[in-house]
C-alpha cells in the first residue's frame, strides 16, 4: 500500500513541473513576439541647420548665339570659282572669302564703257555743229542788220543753232545715264569678288567651289563670320515667370559638358540686357494659345552677354539658365520641409526642435529663401536638429524579407 502511493507520486510532481515550464516558455514566446512584431516604435527624423549659400533663382532653357556675326550672301549671279576660307578658319576685314566667274559681268562692263565712249564722240561732233550754227546765226544777224539777208534766212541759222544745243543737252544726259548705268556694273563686277566684312571666325560654309548662284530674287547665303569672343544668350522664360524678370538684375548658367577641373558644373554670369515685348516669331501659334488651344505655353526671349575670351563657347550650345531674384553667402540655412508657416506673418514659421531627448517648438525668422531652404534670421543656433518627421509603425513593417 505505501509502495504504491509512493510509486503515484513520484510519477506526479515531474508532471506538475514540466507544465510549469511550458507555461513560461510560452509567456516568454508571447512577450518575444510582442516586442518583436506588434511593438510601436517611434522614429525622429532630422536636419541641421547649418551655413550655406542661398540663392532665389528663376530658372529657363537658353541657346548662345554670337553677339556679333554676319551672314555673307553673294550679289551677283554666277559660278563659284574659288572658296578662300574654310569653316573654322579666322579672318580680318578685307580678306578674300570667295571669288564669283567675272566673265558676265566684265563683258557689260566693257560694252558700257564702249557705249559711253561713243556718246563722248558724238557729243564733240554735236558740240562742233553748235559752234558752226552759233556762227551762221550772227552773220545773219549782222547782215539782216545791214539789210542784206532775208528774214526767213535769219530765222533758220537761229533755230539749227537751238536744234544743235538741244542736241547737246540730249548727249549729255544720255552720257549721265552711261555713266550710272557703267559705274553700277562696275560694282557687280567687283561683287565677283567678297570680302570678309568684319573681324571673326568662319563659323558656316554653306557654298561649294563650282556652285551656280543666282541672285535674281534673293541673295544666297554662303557662309558666316562671327566675333565669337563675347556670346549672346537666348533664354526662354515662360509667360508665368517673366514678371519676375527685369533688365540689369544678375544671371548665370551652365552648359552640359563644360566643367571646371574640380568636376563642377562651369559657370558663366553676366546681366541681363533687354526682354524682348512679344513672343519669337515661331510661337506664333502660341500666341492664339490665348485664344483657346490648350496646353500651349507661351515663352518670351531674355537676352543677357557673356565674355567669351577662351573660346569655350560655341554658338548653338544649350544653357540652363537662372536669374538671380536675391541670394545670401554664408548664412545659417533651414530646410523648409521642416517648418511650418504662420498665418499672416509671411517670414516667420514654427519649427520643432530636438533638444537631447526633448522636442521643443519654437519661432524663426527666414529672409532669403529658395525651393528648398531659407536663411535664419532669428530663432536657431548653428549645428540645431530640426525635426523634418515623427513616424510611429510597429516593428514587423520594419522587416524586409
Amino acid at each position: 500500500m505505501t509502495d504504491s502511493r509512493l510509486s503515484f507520486s513520484r510519477k506526479g510532481r515531474p508532471r506538475i513541473l514540466h507544465g510549469s515550464i511550458a507555461g513560461a516558455v510560452l509567456a516568454a514566446l508571447a512577450l518575444v513576439l510582442w516586442l518583436g512584431f506588434f511593438r510601436t516604435v517611434q522614429t525622429i527624423e532630422t536636419a541641421p541647420v547649418r551655413r550655406a549659400s542661398i540663392e532665389n533663382t528663376v530658372a529657363a532653357l537658353g541657346a548662345l548665339q554670337p553677339h556679333r556675326f554676319v551672314d555673307v550672301g553673294a550679289q551677283v549671279s554666277g559660278q563659284i570659282k574659288r572658296i578662300a576660307v574654310k569653316a573654322g578658319n579666322g579672318v580680318k576685314h578685307g580678306d578674300l572669302l570667295v571669288e564669283i566667274d567675272p566673265a558676265l559681268q566684265s563683258a557689260t562692263v566693257q560694252t558700257n564703257r564702249a557705249t559711253l565712249a561713243r556718246l563722248h564722240a558724238e557729243l564733240a561732233e554735236q558740240e562742233a555743229q553748235r559752234d558752226l550754227a552759233r556762227q551762221q546765226a550772227e552773220r545773219q544777224r549782222q547782215m539782216a542788220a545791214e539789210g542784206s539777208t532775208r528774214l526767213e534766212d535769219v530765222q533758220t541759222a537761229e533755230a539749227s543753232l537751238r536744234i544743235a544745243e538741244a542736241r547737246i543737252e540730249s548727249l549729255q544726259a544720255q552720257i549721265e545715264g552711261a555713266q550710272s548705268t557703267l559705274q553700277g556694273n562696275e560694282a557687280l563686277l567687283g561683287y565677283t569678288r567678297i570680302y570678309a566684312p568684319i573681324d571673326g571666325t568662319v563659323v558656316t560654309l554653306d557654298a561649294r567651289e563650282g556652285q551656280t548662284l543666282n541672285a535674281t530674287y534673293q541673295t544666297p547665303n554662303l557662309l558666316r563670320i562671327a566675333d565669337l569672343s563675347r556670346m549672346t544668350v537666348w533664354t526662354e522664360v515662360s509667360e508665368a515667370d517673366v514678371g519676375r524678370i527685369h533688365s540689369g538684375m544678375p544671371a548665370y548658367f551652365t552648359t552640359l559638358g563644360l566643367k571646371y577641373d574640380n568636376g563642377k558644373a562651369r559657370r558663366w554670369h553676366g546681366t541681363l540686357r533687354q526682354i524682348l515685348p512679344a513672343p519669337p516669331s515661331a510661337q506664333g501659334a502660341v500666341g492664339g494659345a490665348q485664344g483657346g488651344a490648350a496646353g500651349k505655353v507661351v515663352l518670351y526671349t531674355a537676352l543677357f552677354d557673356v565674355d567669351n575670351a577662351d573660346g569655350a563657347l560655341m554658338p548653338q550650345m544649350s544653357a540652363q539658365v537662372f536669374f538671380v531674384e536675391s541670394g545670401a553667402n554664408d548664412v545659417l540655412a533651414a530646410p523648409l520641409s521642416a517648418l511650418r508657416p504662420v498665418a499672416g506673418q509671411p517670414d516667420t514659421f514654427l519649427a520643432q526642435v530636438l533638444r537631447g531627448e526633448r522636442i521643443e517648438e519654437c519661432e524663426v525668422v527666414i529672409g532669403v529663401r529658395d525651393r528648398l531652404r531659407g536663411e535664419v534670421l532669428e530663432g536657431l543656433k548653428e549645428n540645431e536638429r530640426l525635426v523634418t518627421a515623427i513616424k510611429r509603425e510597429q516593428v514587423s513593417r520594419r522587416l524586409r524579407w
